[in-house]
């Protein structure tokens, strides 16, 4: 299975960076593969989708120009966006139908709800309606 095309949606957990360095690693021909960084703004649905939460904006762009700097540093070739959405599934699968990516690569850190393990709402839509394959990485507690 190759990949030239690979979307990595990030949180700003530590997960994201082993993420990225995965998809690097699984990037068929590093010369012409692409990584999409993407972090999504979650907008509430009583504020206009294109309003302007300078908080939110502020700690975005603050994870997107970390992850530009580790990748500066280990040389992966990335293109980073910041999507602003009611749902940030929705958002990464519409993203990844527009760059017509081969996987979605997303990691995961380790959340519980009601003391069970939870992927949360976002990676179960993913994994239900991306059009392309899908890998989750998670994080290792320990």
């Amino acid at each position: 299975m190759e990949f030239h095309k690979i979307l990595v949606p990030v949180v700003g957990s530590e997960a994201d960076e082993r993420a990225i360095e995965l998809a690097d690693r699984l990037l068929a021909k590093k010369d012409k593969g692409k990584i999409y960084i993407v972090h999504v703004i979650s907008i509430e649905r009583a504020l206009p989708i294109d309003a302007e939460i300078e908080s939110e904006i502020g700690k975005a762009e603050d994870i997107l120009k970390h992850i530009e700097n580790i990748a500066e540093e280990k040389g992966y070739k990335i293109e980073t966006d910041l999507l602003q959405a009611r749902e940030a599934g929705l958002a990464i699968v519409n993203e990844a139908v527009e760059r017509e990516v081969d996987l979605i690569l997303m990691g995961i850190i380790y959340k519980t709800r009601f003391g069970e393990f939870s992927l949360g709402d976002v990676a179960p839509y993913i994994l239900k309606n991306a059009p392309c394959h899908v890998i989750l990485y998670h994080q290792n507690v320990l």
